[in-house]
């Protein structure tokens, strides 16, 4: 059929601009793919002498050719991205064409590949043959998905073409239409650890962001839970109506993570693993081998030969290998090489009689290891040598050429090229998508590759340490380019498989090591490094292992803060006696010569930490641990299948048993500890006797989906019941008697899933949790509804679902507490009523909480890695008990209240000292606090919880004098020199004197009628001065008790400051008002409205002519102490100014404000100098952890030090950080900064004393 007119026209036309920009050769590939040109025409085009000549060649071929050319024209260009081209093309495609062509443009039109391509579909391969009848069984499927969501499976052996069935399906306009308008996503997954499926995620939720025209307005997530929820949101609420593809699922574990009620076609060798997850299911079957047809096809268009002209012996190879397409590509590659030597490979795979690789399996492993021999042995003998290297790779690791260059000691360049001669060979697979190409072993070839080296395994792995350790002498590589990412996740595996004991503990007990590797790959990898090789690492020093383990897992949450922070700071926090902090403190005395800035903790040996005990149990996420009833014994559960109970005191493991065949969701003690209580996403409820470690009890039948919780009744009187939830959308919610074979009661009332259920204290209710928004209480003995809490309701600003994970019930059984969202919310059970809510940071969602049976404590777990213990009754945050790396999934305490274990994502369990939160008086000081600095002498003034004034030597942290408890809250505090004093002010008004050490009584100071909130003696220390809610300021002769009001402010006066001599005072409050006073007289000297809304702060400049005010209105103002003029307004900050300082030579402000910003401005000027780096907001969406609460600079002016959630050294000339020091608590509200700036001093939110010196 000769070429339509239309298309004949149009390519004339366009002739010019074709040949101008085609590149002839990669159409050409296509094109003689789809038979509508010949290798001698191919050839012909080829050899003209230029890319121009070529184009103008093959037009001119085309316009003799028919129909199908043009269109195979048309294909290849819209494949090779010629989009603008092909549009020209478009309109003149010939009509009336067969309805395969038809399909064929329908696949291939600009709008479907445009689809693709953004999705990240693979491309069709070179070699692509149809399989109408399977493509169309896929798509009839995903039909099925258009209305609502659910799975396809697409299920076969390796190399069954799977992967190619897939996007072939995905391939057709009219179906991307009406099913899936949002796109088409695909991810390739493989053998996934967490790290690996959470980076796999992030970047799926990276490009779903990026594909919404709008810069991402989220960090990445930083665990799976977050990612899944992320993924979730972009899923259901940005791209509703997408098909997201996942290629090559091997574990129910990982699919689960895509759970998530959408749209899903997944491929996979296991037809079982969609049985793992909810909603409608749809599965296609891939026949192991192509029939002999479609083998004889394949063959022929890798030897560019017609059907009817193959040998015969092509029909004997394709059914020697069963129809392997992997096989048959294998074989074909080679036959395009050498095109006369079918008789030596079909003898190949005939007479090699090849050890099995894994009996039993369902993979054709025979026929692919006679085909992989057969390849390998037509290599170049030095080839063969370098393929065999390629046995060292991982599964399902892609590694580029540059990697093979260090191996090999090559130019990348001629790596490159003997690569493409192994994939041209189908010997290895090539991902173009990515620049520079990535090449990886399918793992049927990784696997015949270990069988076959099996004896020389160790001395492959020492080469590749060995050329690494060659080429990078000096230092690892840490460019962070896709070569140095491999070095740098891989180099822990060679040495271990290399047996290198000496090199893995010298890399893994190094700083240098821990630091490059967190700020390249995060702490995730370094975390299962020393899990993985933990029995290595502990035959060199276990003890070492633990101390880096230990460091990893309490500064995980700061090691994936960007910008990175330094590892040797936080180092520095360790324990004295800790190699860690050995390390840390030689490096950072080495750097210190250079002018780098590192402090050192001096009083954290008198700091006790919380934490107790650090288990890691599993491998894998722990999703539950309780206590036994005594204490004395933790059950923890999770992915791993495992129950394992331990030891509280020690972590020594008593008991370990396989006790589901899918991750392992709750376990729970009885009350009398005899027994233990599972459940999992085997949807099986199993009780088991913990003495004996035997299972007692299976429930198998009536949960249809995973059971998610489990809790006995919490006594054995009136007789011992089992409560389960789970997944069902009706019957959820069961209570077992252990003597029945079947459910005592089913309890019906939710129509979602439910997640969580408890007993009241008194076992009367049971409360369960659903994802329909609601807390239900219900009758233990009758099963029938109570009442309903409807906690959605707290919610109601958002149109988002409320999913509640949990409740708790108070001991007195008056209250109930439910985790829903950011939040824990306390209602009255009487009336259900709203008593309390506890919110926290935005970007975190609570995950569990847990009410202390015998205090007003509440444990909450966070999915920012977090533990908090909030005061019920005070509403007041007590603890934070940081240190997990991953989402805490589970927090409870013990019977008795003085121990709290969390167990999480980072696979640990951790215990808590709960009574040192209250009792430690090391932990807990206030933060209004004052310092003296005497020479090498550091004294620190400051209430404890107990409201008892602390005095105490900064560099140890003893106590040197502890005054009674005060009847009044302790709101400030001043020190005085000499005499040897300290004054304190209260709540109720009163000012105290006490002598130091002594504590006597030396002046009790009555005037004030509310919260005194600052005091300060003078410099002679015979005058004390007060200021006060009650808006008035007080000067006392406090020895004799003479006391001068200094009255005007309207409202509380916080703060006020003395200028240089003395002799004058300046004031400032919240009614936007700035006084000067005379010290001696009383009188008021000056008096100013300063601004619209509240003064904040206010600063004299050190030589008394300026001062400095900042308000809540945004601004910042510098006036004339004599004239009282404005001379600048500073604006330009975006929330409220909440501090200053002057440099000491008074030619510079820094202004730091609630957002986090630190501004530096010119006095003279009242000009903008600089800001202070802005480089990313942490978790709490600031740019300083919180409010910029005080600044300070150094005496020559060329550094400044800040606080806010954390503390940051700046350099003043380039607004540059120079370190950071992250707190445990967060909120500082000041430093105290010798005059040498070589110590600072402040105190956290959970009352944790820092004295900071820096390193010389």
């Amino acid at each position: 059929m000769a070429l339509e007119e239309g298309a004949r026209s149009c390519l004339m036309r366009f002739r010019h601009r074709l040949e101008d920009d085609i590149k002839p050769p990669y159409l050409m590939d296509h094109m003689v793919t789809d038979g509508v040109l010949t290798g001698d025409e191919e050839e012909r085009i080829k050899n003209q002498p230029s890319r121009k000549d070529q184009a103008a060649a093959l037009l001119a071929l085309l316009l003799m050719k028919d129909n199908r050319a043009y269109i195979s024209f048309y294909n290849a260009m819209v494949q090779e991205g010629y989009n603008d081209l092909a549009n020209l093309l478009h309109r003149d495609l010939p009509l009336g064409l067969p309805e395969g062509l038809k399909r064929s443009t329908d696949c291939c039109t600009p709008y479907v590949q445009t689809v693709l391509s953004e999705g990240g579909v693979p491309q069709r391969p070179v070699v692509f043959v149809s399989r109408p009848e399977l493509v169309n069984r896929v798509r009839e499927k995903l039909y099925r998905l258009q209305k609502e969501p659910g799975w396809v499976t697409v299920f076969g052996m390796a190399g069954s073409g799977k992967s190619v069935l897939a996007a072939e399906a995905a391939r057709h306009h009219g179906l991307i239409e009406d099913c899936f308008p949002g796109g088409i996503h695909w991810l390739s997954i493989g053998q996934l650890d967490k790290p690996d499926l959470l980076v796999k995620i992030q970047s799926l939720c990276f490009r779903l962001e990026q594909s919404l025209d709008s810069h991402p307005l989220h960090r990445p997530p930083n665990s799976l839970d977050e990612a899944k929820e992320r993924l979730r949101f972009l899923m259901l609420r940005r791209h509703p109506r997408s098909l997201l593809i996942l290629d090559d699922i091997w574990d129910s574990t990982v699919l689960k993570a895509f759970d998530l009620h959408c749209r899903i076609l997944f491929t996979t060798r296991n037809r079982s693993l969609a049985d793992s997850v909810s909603g409608s299911r749809y599965e296609v079957e891939v026949e192991s081998g192509l029939d002999e047809n479609k083998g004889l096809e394949i063959l022929a268009l890798y030897t560019k030969t017609k059907l009817k002209g193959l040998p015969e012996e092509a029909r004997s190879i394709v059914r020697e290998c069963k129809g392997s397409p992997l096989v048959v590509s294998l074989i074909g590659a080679l036959l395009r090489e050498k095109p006369n030597r079918w008789r030596y490979y079909l003898g190949q795979l005939q007479q090699k009689q090849f050890k099995r690789i894994r009996k039993s399996s369902s993979y054709d492993y025979d026929a692919l290891d006679q085909a992989m021999a057969a390849s390998i042995e037509v290599l170049p003998d030095e080839h063969r040598e370098f393929y065999k290297d390629l046995t060292v790779l991982e599964k399902d690791t892609k590694v580029p050429a540059k990697v093979l260059a260090v191996l090999w000691d090559l130019e990348t360049e001629e790596v490159e090229d003997i690569l493409e001669e192994f994939v041209n060979k189908s010997l290895l697979f090539v991902d173009s998508h990515n620049k520079p190409f990535l090449y990886y072993l399918h793992d049927l070839q990784l696997d015949f590759l270990v069988e076959q080296n099996r004896t020389q395994l160790e001395s492959l792995h020492s080469k590749v340490v060995h050329q690494y350790q060659q080429h990078y002498k000096d230092a690892h590589s840490t460019s962070g380019d896709e070569e140095c990412l491999y070095w740098i996740r891989f180099l822990t595996y060679h040495m271990a498989k290399a047996n290198l004991f000496q090199e893995l503990y010298s890399l893994m007990f190094s700083l240098d090591w821990v630091s490059t590797k967190a700020q390249l790959m995060g702490p995730a990898y370094l975390i299962n490094d020393y899990v993985e090789y933990g029995p290595i690492l502990d035959k060199e020093n276990s003890e070492t292992r633990s101390q880096f383990q230990e460091f990893l897992s309490l500064n995980g949450h700061h090691l994936e803060q960007r910008p990175f922070p330094d590892v040797v700071q936080l180092a520095l926090s360790q324990p004295r006696t800790s190699e860690v902090y050995k390390q840390a403190l030689l490096q950072a005395r080495d750097r210190a010569t250079t002018g780098k800035l590192y402090f050192e903790w001096l009083n954290k040996g008198s700091v006790e930490s919380l934490s107790r005990l650090v288990i890691h149990p599993h491998q894998g996420s722990i999703y539950s641990a309780c206590f036994s009833q005594d204490g004395a014994k933790i059950a923890s559960s999770g992915a791993s299948k495992m129950l394992k109970v331990f030891k509280s005191t020690s972590g020594e493991k008593l008991m370990e048993i396989q006790a589901h065949d899918d991750e392992v969701l709750c376990c729970a003690f009885s009350p009398d500890d005899r027994l233990l209580a599972t459940c999992s996403s085997d949807r099986k409820v199993k009780v088991w006797n913990v003495e004996r470690a035997m299972l007692l009890r299976v429930f198998e039948e009536e949960h249809e989906e995973q059971v998610n919780h489990c809790q006995f009744t919490n006594s054995t009187t009136p007789r011992l019941l089992l409560a389960t939830c789970s997944n069902d959308k009706v019957l959820n919610t069961k209570l077992w008697n252990l003597n029945k074979p079947s459910s005592q009661n089913t309890i019906f009332g939710h129509f979602e899933p439910v997640n969580h259920c408890c007993f009241s204290p008194s076992d009367t209710y049971l409360s369960t949790s659903s994802n329909d928004g609601t807390v239900k209480l219900f009758h233990t003995s009758s099963a029938n509804e109570w009442k309903t809490i409807n906690v959605r309701d707290a919610f109601a600003e958002s149109d988002e679902e409320v999913l509640v994970k949990c409740s708790t019930w108070t001991a007195d059984g008056k209250r109930i507490i439910c985790a829903a969202r950011n939040a824990a919310l306390v209602f009255d059970v009487e009336t259900s009523d709203m008593l309390l809510e506890i919110r926290t940071n935005r970007l975190s969602t609570v995950q569990y909480c847990h009410a202390c049976p015998t205090s007003n404590l509440l444990a909450i777990a966070f999915s920012n890695y977090a533990v908090e213990l909030w005061d019920l009754e005070a509403n007041k945050k007590m603890a934070d008990c940081s240190g997990h790396l991953s989402w805490v999934q589970r927090v409870q305490f013990s019977r008795d209240g003085s121990q709290l274990l969390s167990c999480s994502d980072d696979q640990t369990v951790r215990l808590w000292e709960t009574n040192k939160v209250h009792t430690t008086s090391a932990v807990c000081l206030k933060r209004d606090s004052d310092v003296l600095f005497n020479d090498e002498e550091i004294i620190v003034s400051a209430a404890d919880n107990c409201n008892r004034l602390q005095v105490r030597d900064g560099r140890t942290g003893s106590v040197l004098f502890q005054s009674e408890e005060k009847p009044s809250r302790i709101r400030c505090t001043s020190m005085c020199r000499q005499p040897s004093a300290v004054a304190l002010g209260q709540e109720d008004g009163t000012v105290q004197v006490l002598q130091v050490p002594s504590g006597k009584l030396l002046a009790t100071l009555l005037g004030h009628t509310k919260t005194v909130l600052h005091c300060r003696f003078s410099q002679s220390g015979r005058t004390l001065l007060t200021s006060s809610e009650d808006t008035t300021i007080r000067v006392w002769r406090w020895q004799s008790g003479e006391c001068r009001v200094l009255q005007g402010h309207k409202e509380q006066v916080r703060c006020f400051s003395l200028l240089p001599d003395d002799a004058k005072l300046l004031s400032w409050s919240f009614d936007g008002t700035v006084k000067m006073w005379d010290v001696e007289s009383g009188a008021k000297l000056q008096d100013i409205e300063a601004h619209r809304g509240a003064i904040l702060s206010c600063r004299v400049s050190p030589d008394g002519c300026l001062f400095a005010t900042t308000s809540a209105d945004n601004t910042a103002k510098l006036w004339h102490c004599e004239t009282w003029k404005c001379v600048h307004t500073l604006s330009g900050h975006r929330d409220c100014v909440r501090s200053c300082r002057f440099s000491w030579d008074g030619r510079r402000l820094a202004t730091g404000d609630d957002n986090g910003e630190i501004r530096l401005w010119s006095v003279m000027e009242g000009t903008l100098l600089r800001i202070c780096s802005r480089d990313g907001k942490d978790g709490m969406d600031s740019l300083h952890g919180g409010w910029v609460t005080d600044l300070h600079f150094s005496p020559d002016n060329g550094l400044l030090v800040s606080t806010g959630g954390y503390i940051k050294w700046w350099d003043v000339e380039t607004g540059e950080a120079l370190q950071t020091f992250f707190t445990t608590g967060t909120a500082l509200k000041r430093i105290h900064v010798s005059s040498d700036f070589s110590t600072f001093v402040t105190i956290d939110s959970i009352g944790i004393l820092y004295v900071l010196q820096r390193v010389v």
